[in-house]
């Protein structure tokens, strides 16, 4: 997968705790951003779900139905 870089502040604080506590900041930050994409991907599909939701579909009530035995 290909990579961009890019730049972010930090708090000067946080920044020397992570130093000083062996945090690989760049990993810590790949990964806040990938969950705040999974947490905003869920909230636009529940959104869209509350928009149109699901509704009986007489054919697939017919499938839940059948009992090939």
């Amino acid at each position: 997968m290909a990579s961009i870089r890019t730049t972010f502040t930090l708090d000067e604080e946080l920044a020397d705790q992570a130093r000083r506590h062996g945090v690989n900041v760049s990993a810590a930050a790949r990964e806040g951003v990938r969950e705040a994409v999974y947490a905003a991907m869920a909230r636009e599909d529940r959104a869209a779900y509350e928009r149109h939701p699901e509704e009986d579909d007489e054919v697939w009530m017919e499938l839940q139905q059948w009992d090939p035995a």
